[in-house]
């Protein structure tokens, strides 16, 4: 139950919906800056699943 109160899951899951969509061909027409933008959405995905509440603070140290 931890995780859910935990924002670095909730950043992940709502920047892993655009990607998503975008996958089952809905255009999110973003124009020359799609490759930044998905490269973007990518890293929090990443930062959100990496996150471990558990251990610690999620993303703070422990200091």
């Amino acid at each position: 139950m931890e995780r859910f109160k935990n924002y670095g899951l909730w950043l992940a899951i709502g920047s892993f919906i655009p990607l998503l969509l975008q996958t089952f061909g809905v255009d999110l027409d973003l124009g020359k800056y799609e490759q930044l933008w998905n490269a973007f959405l990518s890293i929090l995905v990443m930062a959100g699943i990496l996150n471990n509440p558990s251990l610690g603070n999620g993303f703070r140290d422990k200091q």
